[in-house]
């Protein structure tokens, strides 16, 4: 049985991936932060389909929960799939805000760090004891990390995300004698509530950044939760340690 955990899954993108995940036959277990209700939706999404999924909460910003959170993962394996082991990890929760270089708090940048950077370290460290040989991850990085996607106001934000993408080939490297592939996806811009739901109250910035994207629309959440799950699934089987934009050719 395939059974992947999803972070940040009560809306865009782990939402896309988790819904993604369960039409391939995944079991989901996914995780909310602030919204508890965007995560029971999700499960319902994924029960309609006839799959099996459970929500939990947990804030990737503090790490000393993560324990408890594997106890909660633990219970849930045994209780909804008599399963001891998960196959599959998403590191997808974060947020994003822009902040230009010289506006940018202290506080902020530690906040970028601790969610988008140290989170996903501490909480795979944490839940890798759990994850069966032979599985995989992936980890949400971001367009404005790479070279193309470099836009004022971004700099802390893109600098954590620059450091998943680095962490991710090493991540790679050390649990490939398990049999665990690593990889990380380079989301561009994504209709998502990310950045405080910005497309939703600034619609007027979809036409430029669809004109500026090859492919002519600006990202779905299913379209970033399809390639989520193609390497997470049998088709991915001979990648790992790679980044992989997924931008619909923004900026091309």
């Amino acid at each position: 049985m395939s059974i992947a955990i999803v972070t940040g899954a009560s809306s865009g993108i782990g939402q896309g991936a988790a819904i993604e995940l369960a039409k391939r036959g995944f079991g989901v277990i996914l995780t909310y932060g602030r919204n508890k209700e965007g995560g029971l939706r999700t499960v319902a999404e994924i029960e309609e389909l006839g799959g099996k999924a459970v929500a939990l909460p947990l804030d990737v910003g503090l790490s000393h929960t993560f324990p408890a959170f594997r106890q909660e993962v633990t219970r849930a394996l045994d209780e909804t799939w008599g399963a001891t082991h998960f196959t599959s990890l998403v590191n997808n929760a974060g947020f994003g805000r822009m902040s230009m270089f010289e506006d940018t708090s202290e506080e902020l940048f530690d906040e970028f760090m601790r969610v988008i950077l140290k989170g996903p370290f501490f909480l795979t460290q944490t839940l890798l004891p759990l994850l069966a040989d032979n599985g995989a991850i992936v980890n949400t990085t971001s367009s404005s990390a790479l070279v193309t996607g470099v836009e004022p106001g971004y700099s802390a934000y893109a600098s954590a995300k620059g450091g998943l993408q680095v962490l991710t080939r090493y991540m790679a490297k050390e649990f490939s004698t398990r049999g665990i592939r690593v990889n990380s996806i380079a989301p561009g811009p994504t209709r998502t509530r990310l950045g405080d739901d910005a497309f939703s109250k600034y619609p007027e910035v979809i036409g430029p950044i669809a004109a500026a994207t090859a492919l002519g629309r600006v990202g779905e959440a299913e379209d970033i939760g399809m390639v989520v799950a193609m390497l997470l699934s049998e088709e991915g089987r001979w990648i790992t340690g790679q980044n992989i934009e997924v931008s619909g050719g923004h900026k091309l």
